[in-house]
């Protein structure tokens, strides 16, 4: 099989934030496709952690990208042609605690990479990795486009934002002209997938509750989330990086990557769906005061699906099935499911007639 027109074959590319979950699944896909890949990332906060249980063969630099002039020397170094960008910190609740790191990071972070793109004549094309939270959330009963408002009410929301908003300016201010390098933004629902231990995420609070024994809290279960497993965001990123390396200006865009709408759950329903493959486990809900959180959140996937081509794979059920497989192999047998689910995705997308599949 062909995957993504071999255009990462060879090629230099540059993952921020590569020892995170989505990063540690980018990176190893990334390596499949025999490219010469570079990571550019603080030490995993977990421990187990995705990252270290995969050990891929990247060259792992561990760099804050608030220092810029560490990042310019990594630029430098590797000379990278595509650049995915997604050191971050990720996190809504941890927001609400330590605003300034989320700001410095996420907002900082991006201009600090953005201006040694701009000064490292080797990128030609910059995927910036934001979120579905960049948007002015209305608690709209449909989908958000990527031409609504942007906006943010917690802080990480905001500094996702306030990114988007620092990518367009450097794409205006500095990356208009004929030979400068394509950027784009990108913005994926709630992702779920094996190796994700971050604290105040679903299924990660559920796999140490079922560690502990004990019953999993839940905060807001009748919260409506776009879910979709990571590989559902990693392709369509790869997608537009490719669109990018093939110098197509016009796909130098905001994109988002959603499932299809039948999709979006509640909290709840995704934790019934979940017991269907994973018995043994319970939860309540907290009665604890919560911070705020949006209840409903839906991203339209219409654009990505028609001007890109872009498909959702596995639908909820596949999505939960796979990422139960995966928590349930680890804890049970000590195993690590990735390549393996990494490699049913793509025969799944094969049989689907994905374009990024090629036979």
């Amino acid at each position: 099989m062909k995957l993504f027109g071999n255009c990462y074959a060879g090629r230099r590319v540059l993952v921020t934030g590569h020892t995170g979950f989505k990063g540690s699944w980018l990176a190893l896909w990334l390596t499949q496709l025999q490219a010469e890949v570079t990571g550019l990332a603080l030490d995993p906060k977990t421990n187990p952690n995705h990252w270290d249980l995969l050990q891929p063969q990247v060259d792992d630099r561990r760099i804050d990208t608030r220092d810029f002039p560490a990042v310019l020397r990594v630029l430098e170094e590797c000379r990278p042609e595509i650049v995915f960008h997604l050191a971050a910190q990720p996190l809504v609740r941890r927001s609400y605690k330590d605003p300034l790191e989320t700001f410095s990071t996420n907002v900082m972070g991006a201009a600090n990479l953005l201006e040694a793109v701009r000064l490292t004549n080797s990128v030609r094309a910059i995927v910036i990795i934001t979120s579905d939270k960049v948007y002015e959330n209305q608690e709209w009963p449909w989908g958000y486009r990527e031409t609504d408002r942007l906006g943010g009410h917690d802080p990480y929301s905001a500094s996702k934002s306030a990114s988007e908003i620092v990518a367009e300016s450097y794409r205006k201010s500095f990356f208009s002209a004929a030979d400068a390098p394509l950027l784009a933004t990108v913005r994926a629902g709630n992702v779920v997938g094996g190796g994700d231990w971050s604290e105040d995420r679903l299924i990660p609070d559920l796999v140490r509750a079922v560690k502990q024994g004990r019953p999993l809290e839940i905060r807001s279960p009748n919260a409506t989330r776009p879910w979709q497993h990571v590989l559902e965001c990693l392709s369509g990123y790869l997608m537009v990086g490719q669109k990018l390396l093939e110098q197509k200006r016009e796909f130098a865009s905001s994109w988002n990557f959603g499932p299809e709408h039948g999709d979006n759950r509640k909290v709840i329903e995704v934790l019934q769906a979940i017991k269907d493959n994973w018995s043994g486990f319970d939860w309540h809900v907290g009665t604890a005061p919560q911070l705020h959180e949006a209840n409903l959140l839906y991203l339209d996937n219409a654009k990505a699906k028609t001007k890109l081509g872009w498909r959702p794979v596995w639908n909820l059920s596949d999505t939960l099935r796979a990422t139960a497989n995966w928590y349930q192999a680890f804890l049970d047998h000590a195993l690590v499911e990735t390549q393996s689910q990494l490699a049913q995705y793509i025969t799944d997308a094969q049989r689907l007639g994905c374009v990024w599949v090629e036979n």
